[in-house]
């Protein structure tokens, strides 16, 4: 019997660790971030580590708390796209401010450079909330 291949990403940490680079790399773009925004939100990296990852686009590996911060941020793009009426809209809302009581009329965004994991995660949960999950 032989083997089914891989075709994901899932078995290969490097080609996952590129992706994730690539989609947290892109969504700052759409979302104008600073380079030190977005280390914060990657969990702040050694500064060498981080433009090296921003140069290549690419990592031998990365850690558990990495992917997990740009699962959560991925997680929160793809919400406000599914709540808000246009992509552009959707990106503005990180930076707007927020009178919901998560937010204590600051931006998502600065809710989530507090640096945390929980930070991103109940900026997840609150959008996943009013999405109705």
């Amino acid at each position: 019997m032989s083997a089914i291949p891989r075709t994901g990403t899932a078995g290969d940490p490097q080609r996952l660790a590129s992706a994730a680079l690539q989609a947290f790399f892109n969504l700052s773009a759409r979302w104008g971030l600073s380079a030190r925004q977005e280390r914060t939100l990657l969990g702040s990296p050694p500064e060498s580590t981080f433009y090296k990852w921003k140069a290549e686009k690419t990592a031998p590996r990365l850690g558990r708390d990495v992917l997990e911060r740009v699962s959560y941020l991925l997680g929160i793009a793809k919400a406000l796209n599914i709540l808000l009426p246009s992509p552009r809209a959707a990106d503005e809302w990180v930076k707007k401010p927020n009178a919901a009581p998560l937010f204590h009329g600051q931006s998502a965004l600065d809710r989530m450079l507090g640096g945390s994991l929980v930070d991103l995660a109940d900026v997840r949960r609150y959008l996943d909330a009013q999405r109705g999950l």
